[in-house]
């Protein structure tokens, strides 16, 4: 993955901002229909990493916001609170062009209703806003992975806000 600086991310994000709100919302996906609304958990989008090495922008609801902002990873027994949602756009760059990619989404419930995953529900909208099959343990089995802040995977600290 080549290096970009935080300008080159951004710009690549106008290019396909409009379009990736605009496609998530084609479908009835109630998350998709609502996220641009919630906190922004980060100043800008982060450069290729995780999920498929795309680029990923955090959004998280009034539940979950001031909890996550936090970007706990010292505190093992750290929970954010049920009913958090989190969403993550995604976009990829290919023949020198961004591409729309899933919006992830990660909804906080009770553990002991979904043991399996550590109180996790993971869901995807695909790029055209139809569901996107997503398997629970494929998803769980990095999330689950870190060794802190409840399954979490925060956004690069170039780009974490208060940084």
């Amino acid at each position: 993955i080549p290096d970009f600086t935080q300008e080159q991310v951004d710009a690549l994000y106008e290019c396909v901002s409009d379009e990736l709100l605009e496609n998530y919302q084609a479908g009835d996906n109630e998350v998709a229909a609502v996220y641009r609304d919630w906190g922004h958990a980060q100043t800008g989008p982060s450069a290729p990493g995780f999920h498929g090495g795309r680029f990923l922008n955090t959004f998280v609801n009034e539940v979950g916001y001031d909890a996550y902002i936090q970007y706990e990873e010292d505190d093992e027994a750290f929970e954010m609170p049920v009913g958090t949602v989190i969403a993550k756009e995604s976009y990829t760059l290919r023949d020198n062009a961004p591409r729309r990619g899933p919006l992830f989404i990660m909804t906080r419930a009770e553990t002991a209703d979904y043991p399996d995953t550590d109180g996790w529900i993971y869901s995807a909208v695909q790029p055209n806003g139809n569901p996107m099959g997503i398997s629970q343990s494929f998803c769980h089995d990095c999330h689950g992975g870190y060794s802190y802040g409840d399954s979490l995977g925060y956004p690069a600290l170039d780009v974490r806000l208060g940084q």
